[in-house]
């Protein structure tokens, strides 16, 4: 894990003063709340439906055990006991006095860690794939890489005020879990003929009001151009990006309305301009940040075989988890795990802060003292040893965190949407719950197999339901709310938008809708090998639409 410097510190403590200064002002009146506002939003508080909102930065979602138990006590001490992990490898504390805020961030500075430019229109959060430096697919470990970004990123005086937010995501395996081709930049590590490391650099995704999935305008830019390059596709964007219309204000309208081969053209001029300047990245610079993230001395555990084969012959409900919850690791002796936060019936994304406090002291036994936050709302632990998966399975067993659905039905993502969110137009929570309930049942999981669905309480789809393979929005009409069905959607290396089913349907009607999908989606695959996506990608939306409408006329 990067450690802070002197610099780091000295900084992020700086900036907690001045907020603690402004918060004050803020409550005397001495500040109004419009001009608080921006104030406040550069330290990541947002002013919710019932509350203002802390949203944390976790850096290309990577935690130590003592990180997680700082967010634990914050949910304990300023909060109601929990946290919310978003699909940006954040955290989000929903209750929190705006009186108390000063001290949770001087308390997460603490652990290195803060809330800056979780908000406003900078460069977000960067992001990376939470398997890095752990998955057997990876030709290099993405997260150096994110921190070379962040630390350049964070209160960048040119790109502090871009004509809107602006999201990164990095991946450096086969398998795209970042998303990247959702992202206003998406940076797929790579490795040329020469065996040299560079990028495959992607611009203009992006989910929300108007769904667009990135253009690939360098199919291989050296690793030493990483910050020039990015700084040519910023500068272009702040300067010919919307700034009249928030709506049309992303790069990704941008890409669109000047076309991926212009703006590439007019990137490769920036660049050219920049490519030998002091961004370029000395390999002693990026070595230097690469060390930080060495991955931990892994000693052989060949034991685990023997003995996870007994235990799974013991115990099926272990089996099973095992099965799901467990991927393999780049050393044949462990495995990355996966802490399911979706019990059935519970809230996608939460996790109390005696559950926190659980998964610090399991990471730190069992888990070279290492988590990760992915974007599906999970936790990781990165590496465990086989010989160690049924200690740390009853250590989550002990506090619900055991639930064996990675990747299934239930594994589903929802933002917080209209009982938190001012901007939502409908309950995502509840929905959720429901789902979860009625296909609960690990059986019926296991023969339905992989199953992505995700729900965004408004059209700004933080839930990403845009790229579920089916995707659930909330909307309001005539004052009641309704959601809109899409299928098909896809956040990996083969990236697709959903599609529109048809009409949409009350939230008493949602979950019977899912059912019809799935057994349709079961009646026509053509053996259990087959998902969801690939069925779907198969026949098409037609037959969905007879099943849940009763012919193409009606879901017109």
């Amino acid at each position: 894990m990067y450690r802070y410097d002197e610099f780091d510190h000295a900084f992020v403590a700086e900036r907690v003063e001045q907020f603690r200064d402004q918060v004050q002002r803020r409550l005397s009146g001495e500040l109004a709340e419009d001009a608080f506002k921006p104030l406040r939003l550069m330290n990541g508080v947002y002013l919710q439906l019932h509350a203002y909102m802390l949203r944390i930065a976790i850096p290309y979602g990577t935690l130590s055990s003592r990180q997680m138990r700082m967010l634990a006590h914050i949910a304990r001490t300023y909060d109601r006991g929990y946290g919310h992990f978003t699909t940006r490898q954040n955290l989000q504390f929903n209750w929190p006095k705006l009186s108390d805020i000063p001290d949770a961030l001087a308390d997460l500075a603490s652990v290195e860690m803060h809330a800056l430019q979780t908000s406003g229109n900078c460069i977000r959060n960067v992001t990376a794939d939470h398997f890095a430096g752990a998955a057997a697919d990876e030709v290099a470990d993405p997260r150096p890489y994110a921190e070379i970004l962040r630390q350049w990123s964070s209160v960048h005086p040119e790109f502090s005020f871009l004509p809107r937010k602006f999201k990164i995501a990095v991946t450096g395996a086969e398998r795209d879990r970042a998303a990247i081709q959702v992202h206003d930049i998406g940076l797929h590590l790579k490795k040329n003929d020469k065996g040299e490391i560079g990028f495959a650099v992607y611009v203009g995704g992006g989910q929300g009001r108007t769904p667009m999935i990135a253009k690939l305008i360098r199919d291989f830019l050296p690793e030493e151009d990483l910050l020039s390059y990015t700084t040519a596709v910023m500068r272009v964007y702040n300067l010919h990006g919307r700034r009249d219309n928030k709506y049309k204000a992303r790069i990704k309208i941008l890409v669109h309305e000047t076309g991926a081969e212009e703006l590439a053209r007019q990137v490769e001029v920036e660049f050219a301009q920049l490519k030998d300047s002091e961004l370029k990245l000395p390999d002693r610079d990026i070595q230097a940040i690469a060390a930080y993230f060495a991955p931990p001395a892994l000693p052989e555990r060949a034991e685990g075989w023997e003995n996870l084969a007994r235990w799974k012959k013991a115990d099926p409900a272990f089996a099973r988890w095992v099965q799901q919850n467990v991927q393999p690791h780049k050393n044949p002796d462990y495995g990355m795990v996966t802490i399911s936060l979706k019990p059935i019936g519970g809230i996608p994304g939460d996790a109390s802060d005696s559950q926190m406090d659980a998964v610090a002291d399991i990471a730190e036994e069992y888990a070279f003292d290492e988590i990760r936050v992915s974007h599906e709302q999970n936790l990781i632990l990165p590496h465990v040893a086989l010989a160690d998966l049924e200690a740390v399975y009853r250590g989550l067993v002990a506090t619900n965190l055991a639930e064996a659905n990675a990747g299934l039905i239930t594994d589903i993502i929802a933002c917080p949407g209209l009982d938190y969110c001012a901007l939502a137009n409908a309950r995502s929570i509840p929905l959720a719950q429901e789902i979860s309930r009625r296909f609960g049942d690990a059986a019926r999981q296991a023969e339905i197999g992989e199953l992505k669905i995700k729900i965004s309480g408004c059209i700004n789809a933080c839930g990403h339901h845009h790229v579920g393979h089916i995707g659930l929005l909330g909307v309001e009409k005539k004052g009641a709310e309704l959601y809109q069905i899409t299928l098909g959607g896809s956040g990996d290396e083969h990236t697709s938008i959903g599609e529109i089913i048809g009409r949409g349907f009350e939230p008493d009607k949602v979950t019977d809708a899912i059912e019809t999908i799935v057994d349709t989606y079961l009646g026509l695959r053509q053996d259990p090998s087959e998902t969801f996506l690939a069925a779907y990608r198969r026949v098409g939306p037609q037959p969905f639409k007879d099943a849940l409408y009763g012919s193409a006329a009606e879901a017109a």
